[in-house]
């Protein structure tokens, strides 16, 4: 069966109906899990911390699943796997989504001034917040009526994935106090990802710098 997949354009609907379906069950599935453990405290010494690294590690690989879904199409030639795409990034979202939450409820109780406070005087605070904002756009603008409505702009937008990914991986090595091993190894899967890219990114920057000098000249 696997094998068969593996041929040229060898997925078809149910295929992709049946990854789809996997998705939501693990990923949900690990996703209450580790909230029942953290709430009945059997996830560790801290339930907090363990729960922030799970729900921010989990967002990261979600994160770095979607960037490999394009090179893995390719390199398979499987255009339905394409498909797959959208809903692994909404998932990334959602895991970011609880990080968020674990932080604010139970490292700050909902002190908004305090968070305030954080985001200004902690780096990696305010570098992870601006990835949440980016992939905030990048969740709502998923929805098929706003992706038409904004035309090649949500292209545009959705090429700050990349940033966002970047920014994810900063984040998790300066929020690390001593073994950096871990977010080390994910920014060099990042790295490898972007690898891919780098045409892409190439010709994006080049827009963006001629774009821009074209504002200031003008």
């Amino acid at each position: 069966m696997l094998l068969s997949w593996l041929r040229p354009n060898s997925f078809k609907t149910p295929h992709i109906i049946g990854l789809k379906i996997t998705t939501h069950v693990v990923c949900l599935y690990l996703l209450i899990e580790a909230f029942y453990l953290a709430f009945t405290d059997q996830i560790g010494g801290d339930p907090v911390q363990s729960l922030t690294h799970f729900t921010g590690l989990g967002g990261l690989i979600l994160m770095l699943i979607t960037l490999a879904v394009t090179p893995l199409t390719r390199y398979l030639r499987q255009g339905q796997l394409m498909r797959m795409r959208r809903l692994l990034g909404l998932y990334a979202f959602a895991y970011a989504c609880c990080h968020i939450y674990v932080y604010l409820a139970y490292d700050l109780i909902f002190n908004w001034s305090l968070l305030v406070e954080e985001i200004i005087k902690r780096p990696y605070i305010t570098v992870g917040f601006v990835a949440f904002i980016i992939l905030t756009a990048l969740a709502i603008t998923s929805i098929p009526s706003i992706m038409k409505k904004m035309g090649k702009r949500w292209k545009t937008l959705h090429n700050f994935i990349y940033l966002a990914a970047i920014l994810i991986c900063v984040h998790f090595l300066w929020s690390v106090k001593a073994d950096i091993t871990e977010p080390l190894l994910y920014m060099g899967i990042l790295a490898v990802m972007l690898f891919f890219r780098w045409e892409k990114l190439m010709r994006y920057w080049r827009k963006i710098t001629a774009s821009s000098t074209g504002s200031v000249s003008s």
